[in-house]
């Protein structure tokens, strides 16, 4: 399915998605444990996959029809044996919780996904199992999908570089709770993204789980502990997920290069997430920003941006976001540290540099920085390419709000990953934006 965006401005009052990486943590924390009602949670084809990972190792989740919350009935610490190969479909997120978890297992689970996912690495994650007392490994001896899990791990010290996913991490601290000798991971290099295991050890804390990081080394490098033996449960049996501020960035950036005057974004409540840095990246940029922490409101008002220069080692999914701006913005924008953004759904730096291009961007682009020459760039409405990237597809839509003609961008339809309404949202605030099939 293809978008086609116009040359637009933007105001009005809009709502930020549920945070997608809080909503898979809090369904596989239930189901670890004897079951919760997750409110708020984001429903979305790759939260619908860590739902039925948990299925598949013997809980059961519920999602209500006006999608406001899942039920889940968890395990209880014991997964089952899989009946059926976990797809795990397009969710990096999920098969790397889910292999974690299948490590518990008696016996052996078999995980793969699309073709997209089966290209991603999943090799340290691999060795740690096997360190931990299981066996892990790629059908195709690659570190890639389709995985073969045996189980159970007893838990101990395992030694993982921090510099490929930070899902690695956060996979094996709400696997070891649940091990008799609870698991240490230590980091063999600086951590990525590291906000992500923050938003991990915010929802083990919220299901009664204790994890902790470790004291730096020598070397300078902290690692993370969780105890073994401990039971996952949320207080009354309920989580609230928090609005999801990596979703957020693509209304903000709407914000930011539309908006007549302004775009107000409900749902912008604090918590762990790294991505809230957009805010900060936009007021450098020159547009007004007001968060309002207590009324969980954030309002941008549209500016003559300016480039800046911006490091994403701890905020990957950010990229796709400031690259956009970065093509509207007077000046060079300056993307560094983006090396590990090229192991997502897509290799997410030359996705960005050669879709922008085609919109008449100059971009240069290196191994670990992107960088967006705007004050050389006028945007120009043409047809690009989403490359099956929810990010990709919504990145280019901010900027074809600026843009001089219509774009049509393919592949829309996968905002559904973690923005099921992100093109119905555009043209409530007033954007001549809609899907077309």
């Amino acid at each position: 399915m293809d978008a086609h965006v116009s040359p637009s401005t933007v105001a009005g009052t809009t709502s930020a998605p549920p945070s997608k990486s809080y909503t898979h943590r809090a369904i596989l924390a239930a189901g670890l444990g004897p079951g919760a009602t997750v409110r708020d949670p984001l429903v979305s084809a790759d939260t619908r996959a860590t739902a039925r990972a948990v299925e598949a190792l013997g809980g059961r989740v519920d999602i209500a029809a006006d999608g406001d919350l899942a039920t889940v009935e968890g395990f209880d610490g014991v997964p089952e044996t899989p009946d059926d190969v976990v797809n795990c479909e397009n969710s990096g997120t999920t098969i790397r919780l889910a292999t974690a978890a299948a490590s518990l297992v008696d016996g052996t689970t078999v995980l793969t996904g699309d073709g997209s996912l089966r290209s991603r690495p999943h090799g340290p994650l691999l060795d740690a199992i096997d360190d931990l007392g299981g066996r892990a490994r790629s059908t195709r001896s690659n570190g890639q999908a389709p995985l073969v899990v045996d189980g159970p791990i007893e838990g101990g010290t395992v030694s993982i570089p921090g510099d490929v996913s930070s899902q690695f991490v956060t996979a094996l601290l709400f696997a070891g709770a649940l091990t008799d000798e609870g698991v240490t991971v230590d980091l063999e290099t600086e951590l990525k993204s590291a906000p992500y295991v923050d938003i991990t050890l915010d929802v083990l804390d919220a299901f009664g789980v204790d994890a902790e990081t470790t004291v730096a080394d020598s070397d300078g490098l902290a690692g993370y502990r969780v105890d073994g033996g401990q039971t996952y449960r949320a207080d009354d049996d309920v989580y609230r997920v928090p609005g999801d501020f990596s979703s957020m960035s693509y209304l903000v950036g709407a914000g930011a290069v539309a908006g007549d005057p302004a775009v107000t974004i409900e749902g912008a409540v604090p918590s762990a997430q790294g991505d809230a840095a957009i805010l900060d990246v936009v007021d450098s940029m020159g547009a007004t920003v007001d968060w309002d922490q207590d009324a969980a409101t954030v309002t941008v008002e549209r500016a003559t941006l300016s480039g800046v220069t911006v490091d994403v080692s701890d905020t990957p999914d950010l990229l796709p976001t400031i690259a956009a701006l970065g093509a509207v913005a007077d000046g060079d924008t300056c993307i560094e540290n983006a090396e590990h953004v090229r192991y997502k759904e897509t290799d997410r730096v030359s996705a960005m540099a050669e879709e922008l291009s085609k919109l008449g961007a100059s971009v240069t682009e290196e191994r670990e920085t992107l960088t967006v020459h705007g004050g050389d760039t006028t945007l120009s409405g043409a047809s690009v390419d989403g490359r099956g990237d929810h990010r990709i597809v919504m990145a280019l839509a901010v900027a074809a709000l600026a843009a001089d003609g219509d774009t049509t961008i393919a592949g829309a339809e996968h905002v559904d990953v973690s923005f099921p309404g992100f093109f119905d949202a555009l043209a409530d605030l007033g954007a001549h934006a809609h899907p077309i099939d």
